[in-house]
């Protein structure tokens, strides 16, 4: 089924598909030869989160980019939401579609589920391509970050404002005085009570960075991790962590805050190009 969507910079419209009972948000270039990319929503975002670098990466890759269950207009279930379980959904996924062994780029919440998938599974991805994540054991996050992994609960959530709060928060990415469209896709996504639901997966980083940070030296399969320098919830820190365990990794830094793929687009889009196009074989 495909959906009413913006049309800009040459970004598909959407489309939805089911895989494990859930239907899943997505964009697709076709099929081509080459590599293919894999790229997770990032929160409280979605995968319109990629639309300032989708023309620099279609040359290189097919792309396929997806809202992760739970995360902008896909549907979710509580017990995917956890690193650990969203990299077995991933599998999942990737098999379902026949996207062979590809590329994946999962920053933010996409960050330990892509470590855990590779982790466990090594043969599904052929590289990653991760930052912007809570990653490191101890948990390094702060700000409204910080709040709400560390309250105990979510009944503070129960009367969120979406429009506010989200808005607020993706301003910085998307701002809508500019991209009026892209805002309201951000803000809906959150909507009703999803974003309480959604937190549910940060809650989980104590627990399961514990459990990825014993992984990772274990970890064959290549990873790039980009490191925003000036991210006001997820420090730079984590990123060296990543980068000082994993044994074949590569850490880019790129003068922005949380949203490096929207606020510093062209570095970024340039870094994962040069990536997928071989500099992951150096590694």
């Amino acid at each position: 089924m495909t959906n009413k969507g913006l049309d800009s910079g040459g970004f598909p419209r959407t489309q939805t598909r089911v895989v494990d009972g859930l239907a899943i948000r997505h964009v697709d270039s076709g099929e081509q030869e080459g590599p293919t990319l894999l790229m997770t929503s990032p929160w409280p975002e979605s995968l319109y989160a990629f639309r300032r670098i989708w023309g620099r990466l279609t040359p290189s890759a097919r792309l396929v980019a997806i809202d992760l269950p739970g995360f902008g207009h896909s549907e979710g279930r509580p017990e995917l939401f956890g690193p650990s379980a969203m990299a077995e959904f991933l599998r999942t996924l990737i098999g379902e579609w026949e996207l062979g062994a590809p590329h994946l780029l999962g920053p933010d919440v996409g960050t330990g589920a892509a470590l855990f998938l590779a982790a466990r599974h090594p043969e599904v991805v052929t590289s990653l391509i991760v930052g912007s994540g809570g990653a490191s054991y101890p948990l390094e996050v702060t700000g409204a970050l910080a709040d709400m992994i560390a309250a105990p609960d979510l009944e503070f959530l129960r009367d969120f404002d979406s429009r506010a709060g989200v808005g607020a928060a993706v301003e910085p990415g998307a701002p809508r005085a500019q991209e009026s469209e892209v805002w309201e896709d951000y803000v809906t996504a959150y909507d009703g009570g999803r974003f309480a639901e959604s937190a549910r997966y940060v809650r989980a980083y104590p627990e399961e960075l514990l459990v990825l940070g014993d992984l990772l030296a274990s970890i064959k399969t290549p990873v790039q991790v980009m490191n925003a320098e000036r991210d006001e919830l997820v420090p730079p820190s984590n990123g060296i962590y990543l980068d000082d365990r994993l044994p074949h990794s590569r850490l880019i830094s790129f003068d922005s805050g949380h949203f490096p793929w929207e606020q510093d687009a062209v570095q970024y889009g340039d870094a994962v190009a040069d990536w997928i196009d071989g500099a992951y074989e150096q590694v």
